[in-house]
């Protein structure tokens, strides 16, 4: 390797992380003004619930096609094209809030989805790329990057919201923003395809890529890692609450807690992964969570159930971006297979806060959030199917039946 390859890369990973935090940061700087919108449009919880669908619903239409996207027009190309359409929808999103067209708002928000998460997958085959080529595990501090974005769109959000900033300025401000940080981010992209010696995947490959039986596993596997950081996102500080009899603030300062872990997990779990491998890292992963949720749903005093949020965000920080890693290791069908597990794995983001809500309608929240476990348990189950590929002579695996083996390996 000639000594430009290594500063290629490591530019390359710099600009991944900022497009993983302009992400995080544009998807905050809405969250945080969703308060703003219920009041401007005057909606009912219900309708607001239906408003904020519209964002899933995007996403949903977008990715089972995401990956062919990439694929046929690349990493740089996917991206820079897709935050522009997520800027817009986020801007569209604004303005329809500020007008009090709730129609409008929905649009945006449909379009801010589809653009999303075309951005998540571009960016996640871009910084599979850069693992490979740094020959180390560093997906888990992308996603890293990811949050300390969110954390910045929120704190920018608060102040906007307490100076009663019209949301389609603040929104307007961050899609722009966010837009031209990304566009310059992307000229550090790899250039280069490393793996240019070999065929490219057909034309086909998003549709061929659903029938893999391994890719399709990593999928089952992300979606219970999804699961487990959606339920806490949703439902932690409310357990705090009224399950602890806490008032509504101790709620926020437990999120808080949740979240600073997983993102410190995020951040230092890179050791974990390269010492000890991606099946004992999410098996580990898999008990810190569990135990977790095991303090926060049998702990007979708060500081237990804090212990336990500290837990549950260190096990929930690697499962996600290792999914990543593991559809991306062989190079040529990355984009597809990743399309593949992104789009099952966002399924928990839809389905595990209502599956919560309603158990909690009869036994409680302190109880419903129990069934996390069983996602815990299918995860360290199946955690050997993101054993590495191990292709022969360096060579890209076929994409039907490779690593179908890893479960009895």
């Amino acid at each position: 390797m000639t000594s430009a390859v290594p500063a290629e890369v490591q530019r390359a990973r710099n600009a991944v992380y900022a497009v993983f935090a302009l992400n995080g940061f544009l998807m905050a700087s809405w969250v945080s003004r969703i308060p703003a919108a219920r009041s401007t449009l005057d909606l009912t919880p219900g309708r607001l619930g239906l408003l904020l669908l519209c964002v899933a619903a995007g996403s949903a239409v977008a990715l089972p096609v995401a990956g062919q996207i990439v694929l046929k027009i690349g990493a740089r190309g996917a991206l820079r094209v897709f935050a522009a359409v997520c800027s817009g929808g986020g801007m569209v999103a604004g303005a329809g809030v500020s007008a009090k067209l709730p129609v409008l708002a929905a649009a945006g928000l449909f379009v801010y989805g589809l653009g999303t998460s075309i951005w998540d997958v571009a960016m996640n085959v871009e910084g599979a790329a850069v693992e490979q080529g740094l020959k180390r595990s560093i997906m888990p501090r992308f996603h890293a990057a990811w949050s300390l974005g969110g954390v910045g769109g929120a704190g920018i959000g608060a102040v906007f919201a307490a100076l009663d900033v019209p949301l389609v300025v603040h929104l307007t401000l961050a899609g722009a923003a966010a837009l031209v940080a990304a566009e310059a981010a992307t000229h550090w992209f790899l250039r280069a395809d490393p793996h240019g010696e070999h065929a490219g995947a057909p034309p086909r490959a998003a549709l061929i890529a659903w029938t893999e039986r391994r890719t399709l596993l990593i999928g089952l596997v992300t979606l219970c890692a999804a699961l487990v950081e959606g339920v806490a996102n949703d439902w932690y500080g409310l357990t705090l609450v009224d399950g602890y009899d806490q008032r509504e603030y101790f709620g926020a300062i437990g999120f808080g807690v949740f979240v600073t872990l997983m993102t410190v997990g995020r951040a230092m779990g890179t050791v974990l992964i390269d010492r000890f491998g991606r099946v004992n890292a999410l098996r580990l992963s898999a008990l810190s969570a569990a135990i977790g949720i095991v303090l926060v749903v049998v702990g007979p005093w708060l500081p237990i159930a804090v212990l336990g949020g500290v837990l549950w965000g260190a096990g929930a920080a690697l499962g996600f971006p290792m999914g990543m890693s593991a559809a991306a290791d062989d190079p040529v069908w990355a984009a597809p297979r990743l399309g593949v597990v992104t789009s099952i794995g966002y399924l928990a983001f839809l389905a595990g806060p209502p599956l919560v809500g309603f158990i909690a309608d009869e036994v409680g929240i302190r109880r419903a959030v129990s069934v996390v476990l069983v996602a815990l348990v299918l995860m360290a189950v199946l955690a050997p199917v993101e054993r590495p590929l191990e292709p022969a002579d360096g060579a890209p695996g076929p994409l039907s039946g490779k690593g179908d083996g890893a479960l009895t390996s």
